[in-house]
């Protein structure tokens, strides 16, 4: 599997440091746990980032702080190592034959046989996953074979990861694993590829903007 499409330095830096919020988060661990790439600069990232508090000045502590700081230290070595090791909870045994790896599968509460799907239209699907940062909207999506999501913009940002077939962006094919970052600046309509349905998760922090009317008439039942 290639992966032609990684995060974004920017957003990977912000997952490292601990800023980003649940839905973010579930997305790039979720690319994370299908790019051996990505979670090799993620590592190199949190070991510069150890180095440069190692370099800090020690100040006084107690027994514990201390003891706490060099079991910190080792694991930021030991990091040098375990940049190939897929993130917990993923079996290597079974990637092949998992759709949703972890951490997103526990949220949807199994593999995607076990997707209570819910209907968007014109074929297309979605489920809803539920999350506590109240900031984001976080979904699953599958979009029949060969069809094109309505053509929207964007009034924040939207990450799109594909899990299961692939679609077309413009010349951009997106297959699984890739990552998609949309803002403001993009008007686009993704067209999923032949032969197989597309199965993405989105997430995304503000509604879209579709440029169909009859679409943006029932955007309120469907939550997008």
């Amino acid at each position: 599997m290639k992966i032609r499409h990684q995060v974004s330095d920017a957003l990977l830096l912000d997952y490292a440091t601990g800023v980003l919020s649940e839905g973010w988060r579930i997305a790039i661990a979720t690319h994370l746990a299908l790019s051996p790439q990505s979670r090799r600069r993620l590592a190199l990232m949190e070991m510069a980032g150890g180095a440069l508090v190692r370099d800090l000045p020690p100040e006084p502590s107690p027994l514990d702080e201390e003891r706490s700081w060099m079991a910190l230290i080792r694991r930021l070595e030991n990091s040098k190592t375990q940049d190939e090791a897929p993130p917990p909870g993923r079996n290597p045994q079974n990637a092949a034959s998992v759709v949703l790896p972890e951490p997103l599968r526990s949220y949807v509460g199994g593999d995607v046989a076990s997707v209570k799907w819910r209907p968007l239209g014109r074929g297309a699907y979605h489920l809803p996953i539920a999350v506590d940062d109240k900031n984001t909207m976080v979904r699953l999506l599958r979009i029949p074979a060969g069809k094109p999501v309505p053509e929207h913009g964007h009034r924040g940002r939207e990450l799109t990861l594909v899990l299961s077939g692939s679609f077309r962006d413009g010349e951009a094919l997106f297959a699984r694993g890739d990552l998609e970052e949309a803002d403001e600046t993009l008007q686009h309509q993704p067209v999923a590829t032949e032969g197989e349905d597309c199965i993405c998760l989105a997430v995304t922090d503000a509604p879209l903007k579709f440029r169909s009317w009859l679409v943006r008439a029932v955007q309120p039942i469907l939550g997008i």
